[in-house]
């Protein structure tokens, strides 16, 4: 017996019609052909479907059966061309995002909350595991987005500039630095340096400071939370370079001060990693303006 979608279909709008006149304007068909596409399908299963003397138009036990059927598959099948149209239009869909920048989530989910207002039936989700292998990651489709600050040549991606940021030195009230205007690579030498457990081509502080004047801190911590770097830091047990974004609440806190990489501030820039074709989604481009409005007020908080 072959069985088609449009069988059960002709079952079920039969079966809620009460008749063969009624289901064919449902179905948008002629009755004549209704009737023609009944006679087949009882002609494959071998037996009546209907009880032909009854009036309304009712289902024998065979008929009932193939109902059951038709009532357990069609809400699926009429839930995925649901789906298809909604991703089609951009209205659902996957957002799952890998980060190269621990301090990011202080900027990240505020824009997520903003996000998933407007995009409630997308998918949202913050891969941190994937943080150290996230690009190849995005090209095998692992994740849709990664925040980076590097941003590379790949075929197939595109890295979409979020929003400038400052990294900024930060340091005890107590510390002697507190005295300088600025901070120069040589005033690390005799600093413990408390950064995120990273590698150091993915910490500022080294890339745009230390390496290029190759000077080496007293030493390095590694701390994994923000809050804690903050901490220790205040307890004058090290100092430690963070984006501008991050350090808004202790700007004017009397333990801490805060200082520019100098003589000139240095300056980075944010962006949005995605695949190609996934850029230009409505979904996609909401966050990507979201990502570049929205960090920008914490800046300035």
């Amino acid at each position: 017996m072959h069985l088609e979608l449009r069988h059960l279909r002709t079952i079920r709008a039969i079966h809620q019609a009460g008749g063969l006149a009624r289901a064919a304007d449902v179905l948008h068909m002629t009755q004549s052909a209704l009737s023609h596409q009944v006679k087949g399908l009882e002609d494959q299963a071998g037996i009546e479907l209907f009880v032909r003397r009854s009036k309304p138009l009712k289902l024998s036990a065979a008929g009932i059966r193939l109902l059951r059927l038709a009532e357990r598959i069609l809400p699926e099948i009429d839930a995925l061309e649901d789906e298809f149209r909604a991703l089609r239009s951009g209205r659902t869909g996957r957002l799952h995002i890998a980060i190269e920048c621990h301090a990011c989530f202080e900027w990240l989910f505020p824009v997520l909350e903003l996000f998933r207002h407007a995009w409630p039936e997308i998918d949202v989700d913050i891969r941190a595991g994937l943080a150290f292998e996230a690009l190849p990651a995005l090209m095998r489709e692992e994740v849709d987005l990664v925040i980076s600050s590097d941003p590379v040549t790949v075929e197939g991606m595109v890295f979409n500039p979020l929003f400038d940021y400052h990294p900024t030195f930060v340091a005890a009230a107590s510390n002697p630095l507190a005295a300088r205007e600025f901070i120069s690579a040589e005033d690390f030498r005799d600093q413990m340096l408390i950064t995120y457990p990273v590698s150091r081509d993915r910490l500022d502080v080294f890339t745009e400071v230390l390496t290029p004047a190759k000077v080496e801190p007293r030493g390095t911590r590694q701390v994994e939370l923000t809050a804690v770097i903050l901490m220790l830091v205040a307890s004058n047990r090290g100092v430690s370079v963070l984006p501008d974004w991050v350090l808004r609440d202790v700007r004017s806190h009397a333990d801490y001060v805060t200082r520019p990489l100098g003589p000139k501030t240095v300056t980075k820039r944010l962006y949005a990693a995605t695949r190609t074709e996934d850029a230009t989604k409505p979904f996609m481009a909401h966050f990507l303006r979201l990502g570049r409005s929205e960090p920008v007020k914490l800046q300035r908080a």
